[in-house]
């Protein structure tokens, strides 16, 4: 059983940054990969972007190209979402989630049934 405990959300001004962070409790294989999603209040989960262990390739939702990026760490086995420019309505509950098979293309990166593990989430409030 993998566990991913994510960290570093908390309240920030509009325009600032955060970085969460997520540790898995296993090693990482190089054909899986790592996701960032996100719930805003009231609404669905959604994609915010993936990364893969193997090579590092970055995913990103248009919603926030430009502005998160995500890393890894491949000796502490932990992913990064690096959040910059925040706006109020990147308020959310982030989680990061593992998918253990490789993913054929972006549109897999997107959907939530293709990871098997998911963290317990944290919440990031981004005021006005």
């Amino acid at each position: 059983q993998v566990q991913l405990v994510e960290s570093g959300g908390g309240l920030v001004q509009a325009g600032g940054s955060l970085r969460l962070s997520c540790a898995a409790s296993q090693q990482t294989r190089s054909h899986e990969s790592l996701g960032w999603f996100r719930q805003l209040s009231g609404k669905e989960r959604e994609f915010v972007g993936a990364i893969t262990w193997r090579d590092g390739i970055t995913y990103y939702s248009d919603s926030v190209k430009g502005r998160f990026a995500i890393s890894r760490d491949i000796v502490r086995n932990t992913v990064y979402l690096q959040m910059n420019s925040l706006k109020p309505e990147d308020t959310a509950v982030y989680y990061c989630a593992k998918d253990l098979h490789a993913c054929p293309d972006y549109l897999c990166y997107t959907r939530e049934r293709n990871y098997d593990y998911w963290g317990q989430g944290t919440q990031v409030t981004v005021s006005s």
